[in-house]
């Protein structure tokens, strides 16, 4: 290494790498830069004995300098040696000088020299890891050589270089080939001071091979965005040109049949038009373009339509505002239908929070919007499907009513997937798109009733459908498309619970119409029933009129049932009876009907007390049970068989399932095993173990099962063996164990309200049932005697006549008040 004493000239923002030829401007009136530049230049012409613009050959060193790079305003510590190959001046008219570098220099201390530019010492840096004696490292060193230059080669090609690829070629030292990064674009100011600070040509050429590489990968990268770019854009041209071209066609087709294509026929602009949320949208413009590449002869045409047509009629924006006049909504329910004050409650409750909600400004919260979804659960002919209709009323709702009664396909509920022939929608899509708004109120209809075959599970499909948590993202097979059913308020009706999977009934806020009062009934009659069939009959208010005596006894001896269906129909036909008789003679008009009518309009009544005349001989009793018709009283009645007949067990009939046999059971072993709670006038135990009992439940065509006939199956086996008659206004119901315990069962109130229509005036049921006489209406719990049992025995102390000689069973038994 040798050092030299040169002027600096300092190089802004840029490296030069030896082997670089680059101009500097020297004007005399330039900036500090150039001033620093013309100086450096005069310097060095002056100590190598050059001035003006001449180069002096003979000299025995040309004038050089050093060239320090000056990056951020920082002296860079190395620098290359460079000559002044020529002075001249640039095609702008500036003077500047053309610099040869030819080697590295490290920068050393200041030193003195002639003119005023800043003199250095410069310790010049020749190459190393160039040893041609290694044949190893010289092989190594070539194929490094050989791999730059030919990614260099690629690059300059890629960027259409070609004149400058053969001065590539041309070098073959291996320094001269590092230092060619000098010329590089792509590589940064710190990436060539790198290559200048390292003398090591292997470790140059390893970095610019991987820097190089880098590169060429990003230039594949953006030739693919640019290809991917142009490419679009051709079909987009293309596409508009042959949409245009085929525009035109359909039109020139059109005219040519006779029937002009409008606006209107197009799906294009109807999809543009419609106002779809984004991603149906996107659904739909994919189904246009394959409607508009599809031929026309083709199946699939009339399917796309189909379906474009259905998501046209869907009412995908709009919404009915409710009616947040909570007194006026409660007055609607309230015109519609009397009694059902806890569905009555219910949807006040839901509109007034609804109210609050709108007030305070609290819209969707996660998608989902305030939605319900009910259940109500009673016997026919209480008004569950009419009160739908007044719920949709009373807030300002669409109606829609959907029946599930008999429905086995799963895809009557979530559609049919588009593959198959005739494909629709499911109920719950029809339904919207039959309301026209997406809040409406959807009655599902007898959701009891759903069946399941091979074709899958309805009720499966309604998880979703009435899941608050999921029907926001309701996916309809059909559609294929979310469909948001959270702000839909559904409303079920059923008649049983025992069919509903647990699943589903979970879904849903159970609602109980357990049937009217006769009260009740008269009211209805009187203020729905009979103005209604008055209006069918073609009879003015004044021509015809029931007494309420002649509605009670309709509601009690003629129609004994949980609704007013039946109340209904004996309307219907004593005001046809009164029609016909007017057209016979017109003078019988007005006509008001009595009690005493009735026979002669609907026939002697129907239902009369038969409880006193059933449990005339011991070993019948009066039970109590909920079917699908609601509430009624059930009789059991029970014999010994013969003597010497060899039967010791229970034969049981009336069509009774597992459960009511497990009750017969249950009453005769603990009858046998307690055998004291029977008194004095039990027939001897000896006798007992021989003889077989026979358990019957008439109405043997009726099949009956549950467990809250075991007390009345016990009462009715204690009858018989103590032969005490069971008291004839007393009815029962309740489980039974082995201990003698009575345990709770369901449908308290129904089970009353029959027993309040049969005549009964005593009734036992479960203590634990106690709370579930809240729900009894008042005037019923007055005219019962209701009395809570925990144990078998008080069931038989207040059920049994008295013995000869024993005081009149529940003397001294407290009533429960309608308190």
């Amino acid at each position: 290494m040798t050092s030299i004493a040169l002027p600096l000239l300092p190089v802004d923002d840029a490296v030069v790498l030896p082997g670089m030829v680059v101009p500097v401007p020297i004007s005399a009136s330039g900036g500090d830069t150039e001033g620093d530049a013309r100086r450096a230049i005069e310097s060095a012409q002056a100590h190598f004995g050059q001035d003006g613009d001449g180069i002096d050959s003979s000299a025995d060193r040309p004038a050089s300098v050093v060239l320090v790079p000056r990056l951020d305003g920082k002296y860079a510590g190395v620098g290359v040696v460079a000559t002044i190959e020529q002075i001249g001046r640039l095609p702008g008219g500036e003077r500047a000088a053309v610099l040869r570098a030819t080697t590295r220099g490290r920068i050393g201390s200041a030193t003195t020299g002639p003119g005023s530019a800043l003199w250095v010492e410069v310790e010049t840096m020749p190459e190393t890891g160039v040893d041609p004696s290694d044949d190893a490292a010289a092989a190594q060193l070539a194929g490094q050589v050989r791999d730059y230059r030919a990614l260099v080669i690629t690059l300059l090609q890629r960027r259409g270089a070609w004149q400058v690829i053969d001065s590539v070629k041309q070098v073959r030292e291996p320094g001269a080939v590092a230092d060619l990064a000098g010329y590089a674009s792509y590589l940064t100011d710190e990436q060539k001071l790198w290559l200048l600070q390292t003398p090591d040509v292997p470790e140059r050429l390893t970095k610019l091979i991987e820097w190089t590489r880098e590169q060429l990968a990003e230039l594949d990268v953006a030739e693919s965005i640019q290809q991917d770019v142009t490419d679009g854009m051709e079909r987009q041209q293309r596409e508009f040109l042959l949409r245009q071209q085929l525009s035109a066609i359909k039109k020139e087709l059109a005219e040519l049949d006779g029937k002009p294509a409008t606006e209107e026929q197009d799906y294009r602009a109807k999809v543009e038009a419609a106002e779809l949320p984004e991603k149906v949208r996107e659904a739909a413009m994919a189904e246009v373009d394959k409607l508009e590449r599809t031929a026309e002869q083709s199946p699939e045409v009339g399917w796309i339509r189909t379906w474009l047509d259905t998501i046209l009629d869907m009412p995908w924006n709009v919404t009915t505002d409710d009616s947040y006049d909570v007194q006026a909504a409660r007055a609607v329910l309230d015109a519609d239908h009397s009694g059902l004050d806890e569905v009555k409650d219910r949807i006040t409750e839901y509109l007034a929070v609804r109210r609050r909600r709108s007030d305070r400004g609290l819209g969707v919260v996660g998608g989902r919007r305030s939605g319900a979804v009910l259940a109500l659960v009673g016997p026919p002919g209480v008004g569950k499907t009419s009160l739908g209709e007044s719920v949709a009323k009373a807030m300002g709702r669409k109606f829609v009513r959907v029946a599930l009664g008999g429905v086995r396909d799963e895809a009557e509920i979530r559609g049919h997937r588009r593959t198959y022939v005739g494909a629709l929608p499911g109920r719950i899509v029809r339904a919207i798109r039959e309301a026209g708004s997406m809040n409406p109120v959807v009655l599902l209809d007898e959701i009891d009733k759903v069946g399941s075959d091979y074709r899958g599970d309805p009720t499966a499909a309604l998880l979703e459908v009435l899941d608050p948590a999921q029907n926001h993202t309701f996916r309809d097979h059909y559609l294929e498309v979310d469909l948001d059913l959270s702000d839909v308020v559904f409303l079920a009706t059923a008649n049983v619970l025992d069919s509903i999977p647990g699943p589903l009934l979970d879904r849903m806020e159970l609602l109980s119409l357990d049937g009217y009062t006769e009260d009740e009934k008269v009211t209805i009659a009187r203020d729905h029933l009979l103005p209604k069939q008055r209006s069918l009959a073609a009879l003015d208010d004044a021509e015809a009129e029931l007494t309420d005596a002649a509605l009670h006894s309709i509601a009690g001896e003629y129609t004994r049932e949980a609704g007013v269906r039946q109340l209904e129909r004996s309307l219907a036909r004593v005001l046809r009876k009164v029609a016909a008789e007017a057209a016979l003679d017109a003078e019988k008009l007005p006509v008001t009907v009595d009690t005493a009518d009735l026979v002669r309009y609907l026939g002697r009544p129907k239902h009369t007390p038969e409880s006193a005349e059933r449990t005339a001989v011991p070993g019948v009793a009066t039970g109590l049970a909920v079917t699908g018709a609601g509430g009624d009283v059930l009789f059991v009645e029970a014999s010994l068989d013969a003597p010497g007949s060899g039967s010791s067990g229970v034969t049981l009939t009336g069509q009774l399932g597992d459960v009511m046999k497990e009750s017969a059971r249950i009453a005769l072993s603990y009858l046998r095993s307690h055998a004291d709670v029977l008194g004095d006038t039990a027939l001897p135990l000896e006798q007992f173990a021989d003889r077989g009992v026979h358990v019957h439940v008439p109405a043997g065509a009726v099949p009956k099962d549950g467990p809250s006939a075991g007390v009345t199956m016990t009462t009715a086996l204690a009858s018989l063996l103590s032969g005490r008659p069971v008291r004839s206004d007393v009815a029962m119901t309740g489980e039974v164990s082995l201990t003698g315990r009575v345990l709770p069962i369901g449908g308290v109130k129904q089970k009353l309200l029959a027993a309040h229509r049969a005549g009964i005036t005593t009734v036992l049921i479960p203590a634990r049932n106690e709370p579930d006489l809240d729900d009894v209406p008042e005037q019923v719990r007055e005219q019962l005697s209701i009395h809570p049992v925990s144990d078998v025995r008080e069931v038989l102390a207040l059920a049994l006549e008295p013995a000869a000689g024993q005081a009149e069973p529940g003397a001294t038994d407290a009533r429960v008040s309608a308190a």
